[in-house]
């Protein structure tokens, strides 16, 4: 019976992992969250992003 103390450590550290995992991937997706809305404020700054046109067209 001297091996369920073991186990039960492997399983703790086990989860520990899973958690901080788990955290470390919602805190990735809340950075490239806030990157995206940091980058759409900056957009807003400029006037106007439409391409500019140029017509070559030859004259009739």
């Amino acid at each position: 019976m001297k091996l369920k103390q073991p186990l039960k450590i492997v399983i703790l550290i086990f989860a520990c992992m899973a958690g901080m995992g788990a955290t470390i991937q919602k805190s990735a997706k809340d950075v490239q969250q806030i990157n995206a809305r940091q980058e759409l404020k900056e957009y807003k700054a400029y006037p106007n992003l439409l391409p500019e046109v140029v017509i070559t067209a030859p004259e009739l």
